[in-house]
């Protein structure tokens, strides 16, 4: 979807199309949850943008607060759209999903379809790349952003993405790309043209072989209809560093309680309860424990909770403090992706992009 929560709001708010809109936090450590194409032609807002930075950089435009319940109820609408149209789609947000064409006559005029229908029924608009997989579905989406359908084979993106930075695949976050420079890897052909078992020695056999995969834009994983849950978490990031261990013990209580209630009504159990520190010079620390039986119970999540922030009691100021729950049933470890025989076979995805 094109900036999908600002267009949520623009869509009842008719009189700011047009205008610079950013949908942010008033936090002083909020960030930009969305900005429309006007904000960030403007003035390059975007997604994750400390909300006081987009503030400076564009004081004139319209700040607006999230409204998640409004946004669930678009995203709902526009799944519909897709279900109704094709058989098989994963829904990986509220703004992005995976469609499985293989076998669809027209691949080109379903989705032509599909966005008109999306358009028409909730008025918002969506990007659509159509490609060999889901990673080259994604990546080819935002080549049309906004409200464009793009068609490009794995052969052709090869050529096309050659001179790109690796960053350009999902997944190759800003540390890997500076790591790869590190060892003279600029571009995707380079990448390409690295031998797996170097990018094995310099990251390790799994991420190595992943980026191996990834640098010749192979992703095996088919489109399935849902995707298994591995984690359930519940952070907060507090607009004034905290010391007081007795405070933040208050903040955990509270979200242990709050992750509980989500999970008990999905009827997800996990095993594994674990707490994210992030401290003021951002170090971030994980501790985890797991317990004999599955469990979403407040009363057995908090405890431990509490017990793992007590054993850690961190020395410096914490700037966010999180509970998680994971080790739900059937969780596994997915594969490195190695297309067999070096060739990867799939049917057609479209992929209806967030951004």
């Amino acid at each position: 979807m094109d900036a999908f929560y600002a267009s949520v709001e623009l869509r009842r708010r008719p009189d700011l199309r047009g205008k610079p809109v950013i949908v942010c936090g008033s936090g002083p450590r909020a960030v930009v949850t969305t900005a429309s194409y006007e904000a960030r032609r403007l003035a390059g807002i975007h997604s994750a943008m400390p909300a006081a930075v987009a503030r400076r950089k564009l004081p004139g435009a319209t700040y607006l607060p999230p409204d998640f319940p409004a946004y669930r109820e678009a995203s709902a609408q526009v799944m519909e759209v897709l279900r109704r149209n094709v058989e098989t789609v994963e829904v990986v947000g509220l703004d992005e999903a995976y469609l499985d064409l293989t076998g669809i006559f027209s691949p080109k005029a379903t989705m032509r379809r599909v966005a008109s229908e999306i358009r028409r029924e909730t008025g918002l608009t969506c990007s659509v790349g159509i490609s060999e997989s889901r990673m080259l579905a994604k990546i080819v989406s935002e080549l049309g952003k906004p409200a464009g359908l793009v068609v490009l084979s794995r052969e052709a993106a090869l050529e096309r993405f050659a001179e790109h930075s690796p960053g350009l695949v999902p997944g190759i976050g800003p540390k890997t790309v500076i790591k790869l420079r590190g060892m003279g890897i600029q571009t995707l052909a380079d990448l390409r043209g690295r031998e797996r078992g170097e990018l094995e020695s310099s990251f390790g056999p799994r991420s190595g072989a992943w980026l191996h995969a990834r640098g010749r834009l192979w992703d095996e994983p088919p489109i399935t209809v849902s995707r298994e849950t591995k984690s359930q978490s519940v952070e907060t990031t507090f607009d004034v560093d905290v010391r007081d261990l007795a405070e933040l013990e208050a903040v955990l209580a509270e979200q242990a309680e709050e992750l509980c209630r989500r999970l008990g009504k999905r009827e997800l159990e996990g095993r594994t309860i674990g707490i994210k520190v992030r401290l003021d010079d951002w170090t971030n620390v994980s501790r985890s424990q797991t317990v004999e039986a599955p469990t979403n119970d407040p009363a057995v999540v908090a405890p431990v909770a509490l017990g793992l922030l007590r054993a850690y009691s961190p020395e410096r100021p914490v700037r966010l403090l999180g509970v998680r729950l994971a080790g739900f049933e059937n969780e596994e470890e997915p594969a490195a992706v190695e297309p067999p025989g070096g060739q990867l076979q799939l049917g057609l995805t479209g992929g209806v992009a967030r951004g």
